[in-house]
């Protein structure tokens, strides 16, 4: 009853214990986002402290995102090949040492260097949907997936909300990342515990050239859009960074399409059954990661001299998201009963429409408290189910042996999307500064 028939193999590792294994990768995924979304509401407080510019402090966050879309397809193949647990505890391993490495960073390179590195634990979510599609009894395949994949928002409204509390208390930022380190070491220790070990093709060889092209060629293009405002955009440089990104990504497909164990298999990035899902991904995660970006900047614009914002503090930032933390936790546990009844697709459309309506409010009521957690509480909704029904698709119609990258894929665009949300919210934002200042124009905010 609980065998099932893998690449011609019985594989018969059915977990003893799903709930305390779902309480184990659900305890990772959430350190691992909460991580990401830590230092959005101290970039003014960095910007400051550095005494750097908007677009050059954001990589602190972009960093982030940008190496979890190199790494997250790398780890997930690496979870097929050599065992999904192993690499969940690698990924642990490194969001530890990278929290170690910022917590006594005394510059803003070493602080985006260290964030990097906690960066690469973005594979610990599709690596977790893989365990859980590999060894979970059927019945609640769907409803675990539905978790973990939604504890990408709700640890990215949360972390905003711990940073917000750390920060009353101190004006220093390394607190933020030691409190970091001791939630990973914490996870580490349940996945240890409580998870087996999973993946189906023992050896293969690692894709470094793929790697290192596609971290070639979405630097470039991160680059030529955080600077274009500073440069211009028709200037050389900009131009040349653009160029570089298609030329390079252009190189990255043909290598992909002809090393024998790609990175990134193409047909599961853009076949029939993928490229409709690995779209919405890309679309979401900009929207999720520009929201979180644009409103914490948004509630600690002094209103005095902007004529616009709330004038909060950095704990402001995480209660005003609270709603959104809250209706995703709920709506991301049903998301698998929507998903029986309606199917995947139509869970995600429905998730995504929530998310688009939360975006319309927010552009036409910014102006008080109510109206953020307004904002916040129907944007909870939307990705909380929408988040969980893209981990469903992204495994769906692939075999067992593939399901940790054909996740990883997924993750690795949705990442991609969010860090060039990063990336392109500060440069419309530093497009429209009120003169005489480095404060946004709401019309920024809007746009």
């Amino acid at each position: 009853m609980t065998a099932t028939v893998v690449d011609g193999r019985t594989d018969t590792r059915r977990t003893p214990t799903p709930g305390l294994t779902l309480l184990a990768l659900g305890a990772a995924g959430l350190v691992v986002s909460l991580q990401q979304t830590l230092v959005l509401p101290l970039l003014p407080r960095l910007q400051a402290a550095f005494d750097t510019s908007v677009t050059s402090v954001t990589w602190v966050f972009t960093a982030t995102l940008l190496a979890g879309a190199v790494a997250t397809p790398l780890l997930s193949r690496f979870g097929d090949m050599y065992g999904k647990k192993r690499m969940v505890v690698v990924t642990m391993a490194l969001l530890v040492a990278g929290s170690v490495v910022c917590a006594l960073s005394d510059s803003l390179g070493v602080l985006i260097a260290g964030r990097a590195l906690q960066g690469a634990a973005s594979a610990v979510i599709p690596l977790a949907i893989g365990m859980i599609r590999d060894t979970f009894p059927r019945e609640r395949v769907m409803a675990s997936i539905g978790i973990v994949s939604a504890t990408l928002g709700i640890g990215g409204s949360a972390g905003m909300l711990v940073t917000g509390v750390i920060a009353e208390h101190t004006s220093s930022y390394h607190p933020v990342f030691w409190i970091s380190a001791g939630m990973g070491c914490l996870a580490l220790v349940l996945v240890l515990a409580f998870t087996g070990s999973t993946g189906t093709r023992p050896g293969g060889r690692p894709d470094i050239a793929g790697a290192v092209l596609l971290a070639g060629w979405l630097v470039a293009l991160l680059l030529g859009i955080s600077q274009g405002n500073t440069w211009g955009w028709t200037d050389a440089r900009t131009l040349g960074l653009f160029a570089a990104a298609v030329v390079v990504c252009a190189t990255w497909v043909l290598v992909e399409r002809r090393v024998r164990e790609p990175l990134v298999h193409l047909k599961l990035l853009t076949g029939p059954r993928s490229l409709s899902a690995n779209l919405a991904s890309v679309l979401l995660g900009f929207a999720m990661f520009a929201g979180f970006t644009l409103v914490s900047s948004l509630i600690q614009t002094p209103s005095a001299v902007a004529g616009y914002g709330l004038s909060g503090q950095v704990i402001d930032v995480g209660l005003y998201m609270l709603p959104s933390t809250v209706t995703m936790l709920l709506f991301s546990v049903l998301a698998g009963r929507f998903e029986a009844r309606l199917g995947a697709a139509f869970t995600l459309a429905v998730g995504a429409l929530f998310a688009a309506v939360s975006y319309v409010w927010l552009a036409l009521n910014h102006d008080t408290a109510l109206e953020l957690m307004i904002f916040s509480g129907i944007q909870g909704i939307g990705f909380g189910v929408s988040y969980a029904a893209l981990g469903t698709l992204a495994v769906e119609h692939v075999p067992m042996s593939q399901s940790g990258i054909a996740s990883g894929i997924n993750s690795l665009v949705r990442t991609a999307g969010g860090s060039v949300a990063s990336a392109a919210t500060a440069a419309i934002l530093t497009a429209q500064l009120i003169e005489n200042t480095a404060i946004p124009q709401v019309d920024g905010y809007v746009i």
